[in-house]
């Protein structure tokens, strides 16, 4: 019997519980047609303005491999009337049967108002994510950030009744009357929100290059948007946070610095409905979503789970026998200290180790052509006594050190 990766979000079946974050990749029907030809589970498009926008002057991105990216986009995009155009919405999503998400982040509340309006007569329109939380547009403050703010402006959208579900976009929040106060806000308006999507990107981060002294980034002073692996764990604590205080009919879609299946099951193991994945997918493509999809139902049917909903939101409470059971299983896969470590020998660059084995292979070499090894030592049933290698090693040694103040001088 095949896995069950399908989930449910504002009333919505996704055939997989990842599906892409409105970002990088999604601004084209062509760039969203990648997308759902892969194993996406939805499609969402890039946060849309009212206008066609260029965004922020470049460079206004930056990579670290590994560790994280910054952003200060600005949101470039092909205004809401392009993401909202029947042959738009053909040409990204084709055959699929997938859910088609929009994005908005207008430049006031007016804008908003005037978008949902607008999206929510459109047929073959899944939905709409609300942007509360973009910290890159030049003059305008992170609306979320500000709960006073954030209650009038979804105290307006509520006003209109729309049909369509709706979403709303958090920042990171760090400190817990902040967590309260954000879910308080959304619970006040549970019938209009279905579900919010938590994190965006970490607010106001800097790159230096050493080089050039100076931002790795042009807008804003260098200040921009952190995402990627640097932000995962501030994304789980807060899909775990709203989880916990969100009213149950407000689904929590995570998102922030998912690479892999593994940590997919993460989020989904904090409580998460859903999972966005943003930088892995700007770095490697739609592709990805293959291979993360591939590497969670990996994980599962090692675990012995069949669907999501059996391990969703049950993440367990630390033990000393889970603690326990995780140290087994990483000696197991080779996670743990190595006998050379346990022994104090060094291994690495310079270390005794790797000469105490050629030696070894050089003892063993002369034992077999007969001769003594390392000043007169005799070899014993074709093996060099220790204390030869030793001799061979100091000797090895001393001509890599000598060879090296050479190469010095």
């Amino acid at each position: 019997m095949p896995l069950d990766l399908s989930t449910t979000i504002c009333g919505k079946k996704l055939s997989t519980c990842i599906y892409n974050a409105s970002g990088p990749r999604t601004g084209s029907s062509d760039a969203l047609s990648k997308v759902a030809s892969s194993r996406s589970g939805a499609v969402l498009a890039k946060s849309a303005t009212v206008n066609e926008q260029t965004g922020n002057p470049l460079p206004r991105t930056f990579q670290a491999d590994g560790k994280g990216s910054l952003n200060s986009e600005g949101l470039p995009n092909k205004g809401i009337d392009y993401y909202l155009s029947q042959d738009t919405i053909e040409e990204s999503m084709g055959e699929s049967g997938k859910p088609y998400f929009v994005s908005i982040s207008g430049h006031n509340l007016a804008d908003n108002l005037a978008m949902l309006k607008k999206i929510d007569s459109v047929d073959g329109v899944s939905g709409v994510e609300l942007n509360l939380a973009c910290p890159n547009v030049i003059g305008h403050p992170i609306i979320a950030y500000d709960f006073d703010q954030m209650d009038a402006v979804l105290s307006a959208v509520s006003k209109l009744k729309l049909q369509k579900p709706l979403g709303v976009k958090l920042p990171p929040y760090f400190d817990g009357p902040h967590f309260a106060a954000a879910a308080k806000v959304l619970n006040k308006y549970k019938s209009s929100i279905s579900y919010a999507a938590s994190i965006n990107t970490v607010g106001n981060a800097l790159v230096v290059d050493t080089v050039a002294e100076m931002p790795a980034i042009s807008p804003k002073g260098g200040f921009g948007g952190l995402s990627g692996p640097a932000v995962k764990y501030t994304a789980l604590a807060n899909v775990k946070k709203m989880r916990d205080l969100l009213d149950e009919t407000i689904d929590v879609v995570g998102v922030g610095g998912v690479e892999t299946g593994e940590d997919a099951f993460q989020f989904l193991l904090c409580g998460a409905a859903a999972v966005q994945v943003g930088t892995k997918h700007w770095i490697e493509g739609a592709k990805c979503f293959d291979r993360i999809v591939g590497e969670l139902e990996e994980l599962m049917e090692k675990k012995g789970y069949k669907s999501v909903g059996e391990f969703r939101g049950k993440l367990k409470p630390w033990s000393k026998e889970g603690a326990s059971k995780s140290r087994k299983a990483k000696k197991m896969s080779g996670g743990g200290n190595t006998r050379a470590e346990q022994a104090k020998i060094p291994v690495g660059k310079g270390g005794i180790l790797p000469t105490i084995i050629v030696s070894f292979l050089l003892g063993l070499l002369l034992a077999t052509a007969g001769f003594s090894a390392a000043g007169g030592d005799v070899t014993m049933g074709g093996f060099v006594p220790f204390g030869s290698l030793l001799k061979i090693h100091d000797g090895l040694e001393g001509a890599r050190m000598g060879g090296k103040k050479k190469r010095e001088l």
